[in-house]
């Protein structure tokens, strides 16, 4: 198969690689164009575009993809399917009838829940035990093109975004690496969606990443972990040398009641609005992750600190 790949993040790497391991010609790499990063605020290519260039593939970084030029580009590549994983840019009509088989997305949910832009931190966030991936032919529509293959991956009540994320995405190579195969021999099946159990994953909001201690612990529990390791959910208090932003990226839920975001012990126990979260692992400005007792040395968060300004 003659393949035109289009992805951005880490997400989309191991697909990469398993198509070309499976012996496909990825003919070019779409990607995002490289965008400033680090300190030095240098630009930075995208893990897929870094890859690619390892495999010694034509990567293209357009801003877009309505325009004249790109489309005959993207159409003289006479590419039989064009695979899609998180690549970032909404691909117009002319894009998706070009290939000969149209292009297929990779979509890390269980269609139709989580159609949209951010499935995985919104799967965790709203409690689901289940989510997956899934081979979709896309069409206009946001993520509501036919499905062909689904794996299902569980959620564990603990499960971190970027666990569930390293899951679906080992998953999801395996998934897509199959479907090209059945494709190339008339073996892919398309089913269309229900029109039941729509649900939208709408994109991160920084404002969301805030923690509301006033929200029962269950719910903030999940809220964290499905924020975590990125953007990651945060407090900002004044433990002892001015406030600072801390994130929290693992917790635990235990009984305890108090005021909402008060310590109650002298060991990351704090008051939800119903319940009490145990902070486990924590992440300072600028620092690496550490746990809550390390953290702890030499900040004021004994029983009574109060964990917001």
């Amino acid at each position: 198969m003659r393949v035109v790949f289009m992805g951005t993040p880490d997400f989309s790497t191991g697909l990469l690689s398993e198509i070309a391991r499976r012996g496909h010609e990825i003919i070019a790499v779409y990607t995002q164009p490289p965008r400033p990063a680090g300190r030095g605020m240098e630009p930075r290519k995208s893990p897929v575009h870094v890859l690619a260039d390892s495999l010694g593939v034509p990567v293209f970084t357009p801003r877009s993809l309505r325009g004249a030029e790109e489309t005959a580009q993207f159409a003289a590549l006479e590419a039989d399917v064009a695979v899609v994983a998180a690549y970032g840019l909404i691909l117009p009509r002319a894009i998706l009838d070009a290939p000969r088989y149209g292009c297929l997305n990779l979509h890390g949910s269980l269609l139709p829940r989580w159609r949209g832009a951010a499935p995985i931190q919104r799967a965790i966030m709203a409690g689901d035990e289940a989510s997956g991936v899934g081979i979709m032919k896309m069409e206009e529509g946001l993520d509501t093109g036919p499905v062909a293959l689904e794996t299902r991956v569980p959620i564990g009540p603990d499960m971190t975004a970027g666990e569930l994320h390293d899951a679906l995405a080992a998953a999801g190579a395996e998934l897509m690496a199959e479907a090209l195969d059945k494709l190339g021999h008339g073996g892919l099946i398309f089913v269309p969606q229900s029109d039941e159990g729509v649900t939208y994953a709408q994109k991160i909001d920084k404002a969301e990443a805030r923690i509301d201690w006033s929200k029962a612990a269950g719910e903030l529990h999940d809220h964290i972990r499905g924020l975590a390791p990125f953007p990651g959910a945060f407090f900002e208090a004044d433990l002892g040398s001015g406030a600072e932003r801390v994130k929290v990226l693992q917790t635990r839920v235990e009984r305890g009641a108090g005021p909402a975001g008060t310590a109650l012990d002298d060991e990351g126990l704090i008051a939800c609005g119903d319940g009490a979260l145990r902070l486990l692992r924590v992440q300072r400005a600028g620092k690496s992750p550490m746990a809550f007792a390390e953290f702890a040395r030499g900040r004021k968060v004994a029983r009574g600190a109060r964990l917001f300004v």
